[in-house]
């Protein structure tokens, strides 16, 4: 027994994914890192056991009743933990935030803000006062009526619908129109009503002309279609719906993506008339403190928002409300965030801006004693901000609190007081812990690939900048803080784009398209998701899945039987397992319990019916295939070229350990893009194709990043083009050219600091990126006196 004082969280038995019946004793009160390579385990000791089991406990003391209204992970695979204090979970969330999500609603700084306004705000003479919630875009008390708190509205003209008015109406000059039978339908109805729509669009009248596009009338008229030779078309009653009502009903109602974006391409946004942007109700408008309507407040820098209220000398309740948010901007403008705006939209936000904001949220809970599990907090980081970041983790310990940080930066794990290494290697290969002790013990063990990165001292190998092929000139910019910013591009070699975060750097690649000079092809590998349900998997979305059915609907026992490829697919009806339908698990409600997924008991997980099971190719069903990870897939089917080739790419990728059925909701954002860039290494490329990955490292130990800067650097060599978005300064000095942006972030960048091969950016003055360039380079010869390199 460990007495109540006992300073370790203890883990016994864990057996969460690939964990092997992990025990490990881990401190309390202290910075842990957990490291290791991509799929090693660690996350699934640090979130899957220690935080889901801190919740699990922590549930077990809510009434029964509450505890059905909370979203709970169920009970982790682990024989028992001790010392375990309650938890607070920091994921990376990966999911989409709305147009409606802001600044202000990711920190609660907009529920203070407008907690002031109603209860401190000056009102005209004789207004009524207003609740909180009328000051809020997002209510029905507070949004304009007229934009419903969006702040814009779709409008379109004649110019956005017709833009071609040589054209007449039979020759398509009313753009914006639907295609096919729609189309024509549209325009022999004008014909019935008696417009000329043989004549050029520019020689209508005026006032036709505005009817046509702009009329809310529908009238009904007989039309007599023009009769075809060999079919009789009978006459129909045919409804006219002007340009403008078709564009903004398909873009408010329709269900296509695809409808909807050609919708769009007819409208303009513009501010709302009512509101003028401000997204509120004239009433809630009216209001000011400072002098300022809330709005106009929502929209100033954090910096100056604080400097307004500072000064304010009012009643006892403004004094309190005022000094709680200044509280609780302090946080955010400490994490380098002072730039922004309460109204600034989440979308517009970086992945580093993001993750700031939630962790300035939790340094202000002033929580004491609690474990915070964070994943991967210095992702999209600058390492000029993780020396911030880094920062506030002292501070969430100081507090008298345990951190607890699955990391992949070296600058973090180097800040520990703790290290949990787990490894070797990824997936089957993985799951046990190599080294849980002071960093600097982690030196003496073998076999571990984050002792190999920390402690190397070797010199890095001098690389061979390459010479660009030509130049692609991107601007001028206009876009979020990038004001008039033309950058130019070299074709045929590896460009790194740097910069603090929120510098402008996602924005600027974003302007980077197949019609610009020099691109030729354009592929982005992004880090969405690359299916939302567990019904997408790695062999369905590499179209590895569609090879691997034809080989087993090509069996002799498959021909005999009458199965086709459709019989060996989980997601149609036929060949899978209609009790689960597919899904291999079926859900248990527990009633006051967490749901619990349990194996199918039809086909005990295994997706499909007895028939199809009973098809074998080598020994193997189609289920067990699915099963084998991508290493031994590359065994089994060595000698089919078309699976070997997928699973190929996938393992030049670093993704041997993932299953061939591991379901899309399973994988990582670093994963889902590494999936991606082996899709596109699998196609044959012909002509120059320029590749676009933002922040690829992302999630990746420095041993994947090795993998894939490899395969990168092989597209270069195969005369491709390669442009990253990348805060790794080991990649940044392998490139052949460096973008800086900056010099910091919000309206302080959106600037070019720098452009050029590696070693000189990293001598540009003025750069945040610069310093720590240099220490990245390798030595190519003897330092001189001032610590400058001698060539």
């Amino acid at each position: 027994m460990h007495s109540p004082h006992d300073p370790y969280v203890r883990v016994r038995g864990a057996r969460e994914h690939n964990l092997q019946g992990v025990d490990v004793d881990i401190p309390r009160d202290v910075l842990v890192v957990f490291t290791g390579v991509s799929g090693s385990g660690k996350s699934s000791l640090a979130f899957g056991t220690i935080y889901a089991e801190a919740q699990r406990r922590y549930f077990e003391s809510v009434a029964p009743y509450a505890r059905r209204l909370i979203h709970q992970v169920g009970a982790p695979k682990v024989g028992d933990i001790s010392g375990l204090p309650p938890a607070v979970s920091l994921q990376q969330r990966r999911s989409t935030p709305t147009s409606r999500s802001s600044v202000g609603t990711v920190t609660n700084l907009s529920n203070s803000l407008r907690m002031l306004f109603s209860r401190a705000g000056r009102y005209p003479p004789g207004a009524e006062r207003l609740d909180s919630d009328s000051f809020s875009p997002n209510t029905a008390a507070g949004a304009c009526p007229e934009c419903h708190g969006l702040g814009q509205v779709h409008r379109t003209s004649e110019e956005l619908l017709v833009p071609d008015p040589a054209l007449s109406i039979r020759e398509g000059a009313i753009a914006a129109w639907p295609g096919a039978w729609q189309g024509k339908n549209l325009r022999d109805v004008l014909d019935a009503l008696g417009h000329d729509v043989d004549r050029p669009w520019r020689d209508l009248p005026a006032k036709q002309r505005e009817w046509i596009l702009f009329t809310d009338e529908q009238p009904v008229v007989t039309v007599h279609p023009v009769r075809d030779a060999d079919r009789i078309q009978r006459p129909y009653q045919g409804t006219y719906m002007s340009a403008r009502r078709y564009v903004l009903k398909t873009f408010a109602d329709s269900r296509s993506q695809t409808l909807r974006a050609k919708a769009e391409r007819f409208l303009a946004a513009t501010p709302c008339p009512l509101c003028g942007g401000s997204r509120l109700r004239p009433e809630a408008l009216a209001v000011t403190f400072v002098g300022r309507t809330i709005a106009e407040l929502a929209a100033l820098p954090l910096v100056e928002l604080a400097d307004s209220l500072a000064g304010h000398d009012g009643s006892e309740t403004a004094r309190v409300l005022t000094e709680d948010l200044l509280a609780r901007i302090s946080p955010v403008t400490e994490l380098g965030l002072g730039y922004l705006s309460l109204a600034r939209s989440t979308p517009t936000l970086s992945a580093g801006e993001l993750q700031r904001l939630r962790l300035a949220t939790q340094l202000r809970s002033g929580l004491f004693g609690v474990v915070y599990v964070l994943d991967e907090p210095s992702a999209g980081l600058h390492p000029a901000d993780t020396e911030a970041l880094l920062t506030v983790l002292d501070r969430l310990k100081a507090a008298g609190n345990s951190v607890f940080v699955v990391e992949h930066s070296l600058d973090v794990v180097r800040g520990a007081d703790w290290l949990v290494d787990v490894g070797p290697k990824a997936g089957e290969h993985g799951g046990r812990v190599l080294h849980s002790g002071p960093v600097a013990e982690l030196e003496r063990v073998a076999g571990s690939a984050t002792g190999r990165f920390l402690f190397d001292r070797s010199p890095a190998p001098v690389r061979e900048v390459r010479s660009p092929r030509g130049w692609s000139k991107v601007g001028p910019v206009n876009r979020h803080n990038l004001r008039d910013t033309t950058a130019e591009f070299p074709l045929g070699v590896f460009t790194a784009v740097t910069g603090v975060s929120g510098s402008g750097k996602s924005t600027l690649i974003g302007e980077i398209t197949e019609r610009l000079p020099g691109v030729g092809r354009l592929v982005s590998v992004d880090q969405k998701p690359i299916g939302r349900t567990p019904r997408s998997n790695l062999a369905t979305y590499t179209g590895l899945f569609d090879v691997v059915r034809k080989v087993f609907a090509g069996t002799e026992e498959a021909g005999d039987r009458g199965y086709g490829v459709g019989r060996f697919s989980f997601n149609v009806p036929g060949g899978r397992c209609e009790t689960c339908q597919g899904e291999g698990f079926v859900s248990v409600e527990l009633l006051f319990l967490p749901s619990t997924y349990a194996p199918c008991p039809d086909c005990g997980g295994a997706r499909y019916n007895p028939g199809t099971l009973e098809v074998t190719y080598r020994e193997k069903n189609i289920a067990q295939v699915l099963d084998l990870t991508v290493e031994a897939a590359a065994g089994f089917f060595a000698d089919t070229p078309a699976v070997a080739r997928s699973l190929a790419t996938l393992l030049d990728v670093g993704l041997g350990y993932l299953r061939l059925g591991q379901p899309a909701t399973e994988l990582s954002g670093g994963e889902a893009q590494r999936i991606k860039l082996a899709s596109e290494l699998q196609r044959v490329r012909r002509g120059h194709t320029l590749y676009l990955l933002d922040e690829p490292t992302t999630g990746l130990h420095p041993a994947d990043v090795e993998v894939l800067m490899r395969q990168l650097h092989g597209l270069v060599d195969g005369g491709h083009s390669v442009v990253v978005v990348e805060h790794d300064m080991a990649v940044v000095a392998g490139a052949d050219w460096v973008i800086d942006l900056g010099p910091g972030g919000g309206d302080a960048g959106g600037r070019i600091v720098a452009a050029g091969p590696p070693a000189e950016v990293a001598r540009a003055a003025g750069s945040a990126t610069a310093p720590y360039l240099a220490r990245a380079l390798p030595r190519s010869g003897p330092l001189e006196p001032d610590g400058s390199q001698s060539q």
